[in-house]
């Protein structure tokens, strides 16, 4: 080594310990776990590790199910025998039981079951933290995980915290005080106060031009005035507004007659199609009678050219005259004058156990057989049969058929999971209970209640309802 080269390694070396001096001075600590990104091989998809902390350990991280040899699909050499993937078991054994390109909890199958933990967003935690942490594409409550999680209660809009928080909790498009959720937060939700001019419940309108103001004594005075008569309040709280009230109509003030003279009346072909209550009485174009009754014959034609009353316009699967009925399910075609329109709508209508029965959506109303009120509310041998096959029962909620063709099976459907009879619900969760004692005793029975294959503090909805106290273990998908 000559004196050059000898020079640089002996800079370099002291360089090297200075910074292992440096090193030692710092305050530095091992992380228990790699940083976060580490989720992304064989050695950390399978060590039991969270290893990048977004609460999926191994084969449950989707990182894993990319970047690991040991999470992807596996497929042996003999095929296995057809099977639906509805157990743990085939949601977990990486095989695509039945056949349809997707398995474990790729399939929507499996996805359904809970224990399987496909899903991560099912606490008010993980549901409020604006993280989409299953990774499925939607966060918090814009996730059905979370809208519809059994204990989340984060995106309820039933609170007065989330009645006034400016979000969408429940995420069906409506916030705070617009939501129907929060109708019974009359302090928050209603101009309770009607003179301290502030728009208390954030609609907009203010003390008396808020109508949640017109039955208040302070906002309640004679309809007579001009300004009365034309501010669209209900002054006197008597259910008429203006001129549609007689105080202003037929007032001894000619100021006010003139006011209601001069209101655009409903009477031109280009008032009746204008989408516009023009007189303000309640009724739109063709749907009210100074359209359709009109003394100018061509506008009474008009709304009849319009309107559902041929038998064409009864058979053509268009709501003809804007009402949100059509064809047969539109009165204007079911009682109409002409015998050959009432004869057709009759073979139409869905009320005998044969339409019932023919999986055909007779009537043209979007539902078909007893998923439509006049087959499962109609005559009593039809409302009897749909009752035979509806899922309305314990048993029909558990049975892993879906028993009404409606495309949803057992706690899928809403006439299972959101019955009103507590004992069908109970087919959809293991804890439902009128108290938490009954809770607890339904989660420690030693029996599968809710006949989904896991009993007791086993079964997701004991092992995180709040009520339940006898599970102390580790939760499931924790």
């Amino acid at each position: 080594m000559n004196h050059s080269t000898f020079a640089l390694a002996s800079r370099l070396g002291a360089i090297a310990l200075v910074g292992l001096v440096s090193l030692s001075g710092c305050d530095f600590e091992r992380p228990l776990v790699a940083p976060l990104g580490y989720e992304n091989n064989d050695l950390y998809c399978s060590d039991g590790i969270d290893n990048d902390g977004d609460g999926s350990i191994d084969c449950q991280d989707s990182d894993c199910l990319y970047d690991s040899h040991l999470c992807g699909e596996y497929i042996p050499l003999v095929p296995p025998p057809f099977e639906a993937e509805t157990t743990l078991a085939l949601c977990t054994d990486q095989m695509d039981n039945d056949e349809d390109g997707q398995f474990d909890c790729g399939d929507r199958n499996c996805q359904g079951i809970e224990e399987v933990c496909c899903g991560r967003e099912f606490t008010n935690e993980r549901c409020s933290d604006g993280i989409d942490n299953d990774g499925n594409g939607f966060t918090d409550c814009g996730d059905f995980q979370c809208s519809r999680g059994m204990f989340v209660t984060v995106c309820e809009e039933e609170s007065e915290e989330s009645c006034q928080d400016g979000r969408d909790n429940d995420g069906d498009g409506d916030i705070d005080c617009n939501d129907s959720g929060c109708t019974g937060f009359a302090a928050i939700c209603s101009e309770t106060l009607c003179g301290d001019s502030t728009d208390n419940d954030g609609d907009g309108l203010t003390d008396c031009l808020d109508p949640d103001c017109s039955s208040d004594a302070a906002c309640q005075g004679p309809e007579t005035s001009v300004e009365a008569c034309q501010d669209g309040i209900d002054n006197d709280g008597n259910g008429f507004t203006d001129c549609q009230d007689f105080s202003c109509s037929r007032s001894d003030d000619q100021a006010v007659l003139d006011v209601c003279a001069n209101l655009p009346t409903e009477t031109t072909i280009e008032t009746c199609s204008n989408g516009i209550d023009d007189d303000m009485n309640g009724f739109t174009d063709c749907s009210d009678f100074s359209c359709s009754r009109d003394a100018d014959p061509d506008v009474v034609q008009f709304c009849a050219d319009a309107g559902e009353s041929t038998l064409a316009k009864c058979n053509d699967g268009i709501d003809n005259d804007g009402n949100g009925f059509t064809d047969c399910s539109d009165f204007s075609c079911l009682r109409a004058d002409d015998p050959d329109i009432v004869a057709f709508c009759g073979q139409k209508v869905e009320d005998t156990i044969e339409k019932c029965s023919d999986g055909i959506d007779n009537d043209g109303n979007g539902f078909g057989d007893c998923n439509d009120f006049s087959c499962s509310q109609g005559p009593p041998d039809v409302a009897d049969y749909c009752a035979t096959i509806l899922e309305v029962t314990f048993e029909k909620c558990s049975d892993g058929i879906d028993n009404d063709g409606n495309g949803f099976g057992d706690c899928d459907d809403f006439s299972c999971r959101e019955a009103d009879d507590i004992t069908v619900r109970r087919a959809c969760q293991e804890s439902l209970a009128l108290d938490p004692l009954e809770a607890n005793t339904r989660c420690s029975d030693g029996i599968d209640n809710d006949l989904d294959g896991f009993t007791d503090c086993s079964d997701f909805d004991c092992s995180w309802n709040p009520d339940v106290t006898v599970c102390t273990g580790p939760k499931v998908c924790e």
